[in-house]
């Protein structure tokens, strides 16, 4: 059985890109970041996702506390209501986030011996980071086979994004053909109880499920 290393936020398109890692077929195992982001309750979504697969968990901690963004720690806040949401990089970009916690589980890959990592990253409805798009997943992929054990001997990784070229409406209907726990997840910037509405996360999300003629179940302000 092939095995795979699915990075998990805790949001939709994580949750959907592990739901369909899980109809692959593959050995699916979840990967998680600790990072200093001030929506730290999404790792309460990854858990439960992960807890309603029945498949193992990695949370690890990463401090990009030196990092600067509005999503690390508390002291900035988040924009609200952006009318040109992906047409240019917003403050809430996190620097080398994805080239990070992808290089993380390229070694966790070597070390458990998994063929391929899987993200939800998505370029048509996205927030316009840089570390989204097809170009980037191609430049990674070539990096990790070069400078691997497992490359060079000819296995190199694959890096699986299934939901680049889909809108969230689609992403919306295929969870819910893969009857994914999506309200379980999480997609919000703020560290609230509930869901804020208003950031780049919650406006894409609600305009997701609104497309695909669906109610999203998650609480809001």
């Amino acid at each position: 059985m092939p095995k795979a290393i699915v990075l998990l936020s805790g949001g939709l398109d994580s949750a959907v890109a592990l739901s369909g890692s899980v109809k692959d077929g593959n050995e699916t195992i979840a990967l998680s970041f600790r990072y200093g982001q001030r929506h730290s309750r999404e790792l309460d979504s990854a858990r439960a996702v992960a807890e309603h697969y029945g498949i193992e968990h990695i949370i690890t901690d990463v401090d990009m506390s030196l990092f600067r963004s509005s999503l690390i720690g508390s002291s900035e806040d988040v924009e609200k209501d952006r009318k040109d949401i992906g047409k240019d990089i917003p403050e809430t970009y996190v620097p080398a986030r994805n080239i990070i916690m992808l290089s993380i589980a390229a070694g966790l890959c070597e070390s458990l011996g998994a063929d391929m990592i899987y993200i939800g990253a998505n370029t048509v409805d996205y927030s316009g980071y840089p570390d989204c798009r097809k170009e980037f997943f191609a430049a990674f992929e070539e990096m990790i086979r070069a400078g691997t054990k497992t490359g060079t001997e000819g296995r190199p990784i694959k890096v699986m994004t299934p939901l680049l070229e889909m809108s969230k409406a689609d992403i919306v209907k295929l969870g819910k053909r893969l009857n994914t726990p999506l309200h379980l997840t999480r997609s919000c910037y703020s560290g609230n109880a509930k869901a804020c509405g208003h950031c780049d996360s919650c406006i894409l999300r609600l305009k997701g499920f609104k497309g695909a003629g669906y109610e999203d179940e998650v609480e809001y302000e």
